[in-house]
């Protein structure tokens, strides 16, 4: 993969890089979301590995929704991404530059079932054209402890409680 992917030298621009505070705008596509996520599981890490395994999977599915549903994967729009890290808890925000959704209207996704099969949604995906999935935000919120959108649905915020 690292030979076939086009290398990008300004795919990922750092906002604030202090430990506890970084913020970083990243280019929508799926080689940048996994540039990130290689150099997120590689930063220093002082809790739980489980809970940490857990975390790593929640963001992974948060931002590559932001990419391909608020980015289109266009390489000209951009992410912005921030991760906090208080004393009691990891927090991740994320931005897309996309119009946002409806959270009443994700009859796609497996989040709108919680009390139906976990396979619910497909027969809707499968109907709308979409590949098999719909499961990252159902994912998120079992794995967090908070996923929070804003109104718009462009932007959300995870948190991981660490004590």
């Amino acid at each position: 993969n690292a030979v076939r992917t086009p290398a990008c030298d300004d795919c990922i621009r750092v906002m604030s890089a202090l430990p506890e505070f970084l913020s970083l705008k990243i280019r929508c596509t799926l080689a940048t979301a996994d540039r990130l996520l290689q150099f997120m599981e590689e930063m220093k890490s002082d809790f739980d590995p489980e809970d940490r395994v857990g975390v790593a999977i929640a963001f992974r599915e948060l931002l590559v929704n932001a990419i391909e549903h608020g980015g289109n994967l266009n390489p000209e729009q951009w992410v912005r991404v921030s991760r906090v890290r208080s004393q009691r808890s990891l927090v991740y925000h994320m931005e897309d530059p996309g119009p946002g959704f409806s959270r009443a209207a994700l009859e796609h996704a497996a989040v709108s079932h919680p009390e139906a099969s976990p396979a619910a949604h497909l027969p809707a995906r499968d109907k709308a054209g979409l590949r098999m999935g719909g499961f990252g935000i159902l994912m998120a919120k079992k794995l967090v402890d908070e996923v929070i959108y804003n109104e718009q649905g462009n932007e959300v915020i995870m948190v991981k409680h660490l004590d």
